[in-house]
């Protein structure tokens, strides 16, 4: 697999993304490998009489997708993942397809630091995560 985008190749307003269906079995799947069995994502008759009205996914598995651009896209392997702020805004549920992008923002060309703003939105335009990723791009 090719390397990712070198600092001297990125561009302030640069931007890439990732689309992903959130299924039932995604959900599951990362709450066997996480640990996170929170009846808010696993079992309906509970989720159901809360505030979402229905199971909800992860919100890092959401932000996982943000990840996905980081590593694979925006800068793409190679890159270290050095921090990331999130701000959860809307329910993710079963079915959505969930847009994951990623636009840089700041470069520091000195340190070889560039700074992602990412957000999350679903099939309807619904910002469903915010933030922004602070990452160092191969060498």
């Amino acid at each position: 697999m090719a390397g990712g985008k070198r600092i001297n190749e990125l561009e302030i307003g640069q931007k890439e993304f990732v689309e992903k269906t959130i299924s039932e079995t995604d959900i599951y799947l990362f709450a066997g490998i996480t640990g996170d069995l929170n009846p808010i994502h696993v079992n309906e008759e509970y989720a159901k009489n809360t505030f979402f009205k229905g199971r909800i996914a992860h919100g890092i598995l959401t932000a996982g997708l943000v990840s996905t651009v980081i590593g694979m896209k925006l800068p793409g392997p190679g890159t270290i993942y050095m921090a990331q702020e999130l701000k959860f805004t809307a329910p993710v549920r079963i079915g959505d397809t969930i847009k994951a992008e990623g636009e840089v923002i700041e470069l520091n060309k000195e340190e070889n630091i560039a700074v992602i703003k990412t957000t999350c939105t679903n099939q309807d335009g619904i910002v469903v995560l915010t933030g922004k990723a602070t990452v160092k791009p191969p060498k």
